[in-house]
């Protein structure tokens, strides 16, 4: 395995309780329960003090760092802006999608109504972030929010889960597709999501049932296909890890989180997806996704399975072809070249569940450390975070 980067495991520094927003960016979050609120970017933890150093020769640049609440997706413009995504799990933050300024400030986007959700709006669950799992800016400038509508992963809210187009040029939503129930089913939970802007098509990993969902932007209609399929699935007999412990709930259960990771080819000809706890990466052409005639078992068939890769969480990929992936069992960034090779990106400790990706046009890699190991839903109720939630942004190796 070639190390482009490395960085030292293990050194720990000491950091002050309140944290202060460095840069531009974000914060965290994972499933359970939901009363926590957050006010700004930055807030007092009295009770987490240790945190990773930064090695010396990291290439990670922190743009922002926060206490609470947790932040998972992270989208940048191509001005510049940037956006954090806060999802209902484990806290309830006040702004689960928002802008982050310059000064590290977060601000509610589009606005404070849409980032309401109460008992005073529960009939307009089409109007307000439930559960934002996911931000991404497209190739024109157009940024998307995918609501799963499902807080603390606990059941979808009827009538909730939604793919949302804004223009940020005015703030207002522009399109607003709902994913009906047979498709975002009430154990459904819609992940990541990719937006082919030459065929108007949007490409989904659904991780509760374990699906893709294809949706036509034109008509905003939605297809569920290869529900349950294995290249669906994750798998809980590889005893995955993070920080070296194994992910099991309250019940005792082990982790199983299914399609998750999505990218789609420069090329828009092949969309990559794997399971999350799984170490198998897969990939099917684009065009036989949107074709409506062909059956699951037909697509099944033409699913490539691209061999080993590491366990991983977020997923994009380079002008190159190089396959980049959040390898959470070891802090690291890693990269999966066109003829099959695995190469280490960057290796650092900071990078506590390296989480989602966001790539910029002037070659620089946008990640979030989510830490979603740590969270209480893995930890019999207790939240173990010891670091604050980052965007960290470096340049694409090339």
């Amino acid at each position: 395995m070639t190390q482009l980067f490395t960085a030292r495991l293990g050194s720990k520094a000491l950091l002050g309780a309140g944290l202060v927003a460095v840069g531009m960016l974000g914060a965290c979050s994972s499933p359970a329960n939901k009363n926590a609120q957050d006010s700004s970017a930055a807030t007092t933890d009295t009770t987490a003090t240790q945190a990773p150093a930064a090695p010396a020769n990291s290439p990670l640049q922190v743009v922002a760092q926060f206490r609470e609440p947790q932040i998972v997706g992270v989208a940048v413009l191509p001005d510049g802006r940037v956006f954090g995504d806060f999802p209902r799990w484990d806290n309830n933050p006040v702004n689960p999608i928002a802008e982050i300024g310059t000064d590290g400030s977060v601000k509610p986007y589009p606005d404070a109504k849409w980032c309401q959700w109460n008992e005073t709006v529960r009939n307009e669950p089409q109007k307000h972030w439930i559960c934002p799992q996911s931000v991404y800016a497209d190739k024109t400038g157009m940024l998307w929010v995918l609501d799963p509508a499902s807080p603390g992963i606990k059941g979808t809210v009827v009538g909730g889960p939604k793919l949302v187009k804004i223009d940020p040029k005015t703030n207002q939503v522009v399109q607003n597709i709902s994913i009906p129930e047979s498709v975002a089913s009430r154990k459904s939970y819609l992940n990541d999501v990719r937006i082919d802007t030459q065929n108007n098509y949007a490409y989904i990993t659904e991780s509760g049932v374990g699906s893709l969902v294809v949706v036509d932007l034109k008509t905003s209609k939605a297809r569920k296909l290869l529900a349950t399929h294995p290249s669906m699935m994750g798998d809980t007999t590889l005893n995955i890890k993070a920080d070296g412990h194994e992910m099991i709930d309250a019940s005792g259960k082990r982790a199983r989180f299914n399609a998750d990771g999505i990218a789609l080819s420069q090329d828009l000809q092949y969309l990559y997806w794997k399971p999350l706890t799984s170490y198998k990466l897969f990939r099917i052409k684009t065009e036989a996704l949107r074709n409506p005639a062909l059956s699951d078992a037909q697509l099944a068939q033409q699913i490539e399975d691209l061999g080993k890769v590491p366990a991983s969480d977020g997923m994009e990929i380079d002008a190159n072809n190089n396959v980049y992936l959040t390898a959470f069992e070891d802090h690291s960034i890693k990269r999966r070249t066109p003829d099959g090779k695995i190469e280490t990106v960057v290796q650092d400790p900071r990078l506590e569940w390296p989480d989602t990706f966001a790539f910029t046009a002037d070659g620089m890699v946008y990640v979030t450390n989510s830490a979603i190991h740590k969270t209480p839903t893995w930890n019999k109720g207790v939240g173990k975070q010891d670091q604050p939630y980052h965007i960290f942004k470096m340049q694409l190796p090339k």
